[in-house]
């Protein structure tokens, strides 16, 4: 998938990607992603159900 990063808060080290196909926001958290994360930059990612409960049953990036 591919997408822009909509905002990320880095002090809490979790931001949105809007999903470029769909305009879907998408939940990505750092530690899921592994790779620094700045607003506005362009993303590649993958696409799972969320299994914690913060996001558990939405989409989320990894």
């Amino acid at each position: 998938m591919a997408g822009t990063v909509k905002f990320y808060i880095e002090s809490k080290g979790y931001g949105f990607i809007t999903n470029d196909e769909t305009d879907k926001d998408i939940f990505v958290h750092a530690t899921l992603h592994g790779k620094e994360i700045r607003e506005g930059d362009k993303a590649e990612y993958a696409e799972e159900e969320g299994k914690k409960e913060i996001v558990a049953g939405q989409i989320q990036a990894v």
